[in-house]
């Protein structure tokens, strides 16, 4: 995240600063915002990320690697006029991924994002953002990440089928205090609630908390020779990971696929829940 779009995603967040034109948010249909690009799947940016995400380097890039592609896109969503709401405090609450295929290092992917209409939610409002990754005429990889704004409670909301089988901690990882700074670096999400005591707290946070897509991609590098070649993974965010900190990995068979989950050690309360299945 380049300096100009952490700030354009911070402005909208600042009273009287938020009504300027060019920074006030405009609401309207979100669901008419589209972003495209072509990357390449560069041999060092793979090495590099599987290096933080704990994923064995290969030929092909890790399942969650091309989300770090398309986050680009994501920003240029989340801080357009035309979204409604502002970037800082939407909370990312759950991801699907789908691959069709392992996605080989040199390949130059076409992604494309776009979001869905705002749905009501228990909490807020939730809004989901679709990728996609093209090779030629050929979808290679799929995403649906979920964001929350709170707001007015909705009782009546209905909420999506979400993994909620907590799988008990087996093996336990101890996190740095660099690890938010770390996946900064390869993924380009230099939030500042995941990067240094002193930024987290200014929004909120008593210290610097693990990104949700660090904490997929770590579960996935935990499972990645028992996922078979075309998968899809779900997974729920639940309670943020503070850093530095201690988490509890478990994964057990569900059905014809995974389920897993990071937890607290202490009190095994969830930080991530979720589950594999295979794409037939």
């Amino acid at each position: 995240m380049a300096a100009t779009t952490l700030l354009r995603a911070a402005l909208p967040s600042i009273p009287v600063v938020n009504q300027l034109p060019g920074v006030r948010k405009t609401g309207g249909d979100p669901s008419s915002l589209h972003e495209v690009r072509s990357a390449t799947v560069a041999r060092d940016h793979v090495t590099s990320y599987a290096a933080v995400c704990g994923f064995p380097v290969k030929d092909v890039a890790p399942l969650t690697f091309p989300h770090v592609l398309a986050f680009p896109l994501h920003m240029a969503v989340l801080t357009s006029p035309e979204f409604p709401f502002p970037a800082i405090g939407t909370v990312h609450l759950a991801n699907t991924i789908t691959q069709h295929r392992p996605v080989a290092v040199g390949e130059t992917l076409l992604l494309e994002v776009h979001t869905s209409a705002v749905r009501a939610h228990p909490k807020g409002r939730t809004i989901d953002f679709l990728a996609t990754a093209m090779v030629g005429e050929e979808t290679v990889w799929e995403s649906t990440s979920t964001y929350l704004r709170r707001g007015r409670d909705n009782p009546d909301a209905e909420v999506p089928n979400r993994p909620d089988h907590v799988v008990p901690g087996r093996v336990t990882w101890r996190l740095g205090g660099d690890v938010g700074r770390r996946y900064a670096a390869v993924s380009g999400d230099h939030n500042p609630i995941h990067l240094y005591p002193l930024t987290a707290k200014a929004l909120g946070f008593p210290r610097q908390i693990a990104h949700g897509m660090w904490s997929l991609a770590r579960c996935v590098a935990a499972l990645e020779n028992r996922l078979p070649d075309a998968v899809t993974v779900d997974a729920a965010f639940k309670k943020p990971i503070f850093l530095p900190g201690t988490v509890a990995f478990g994964q057990d068979p569900a059905e014809d696929g995974i389920a897993f989950a990071l937890t607290s050690p202490t009190s095994a309360a969830p930080h991530v829940v979720g589950r594999s299945r295979p794409v037939s």
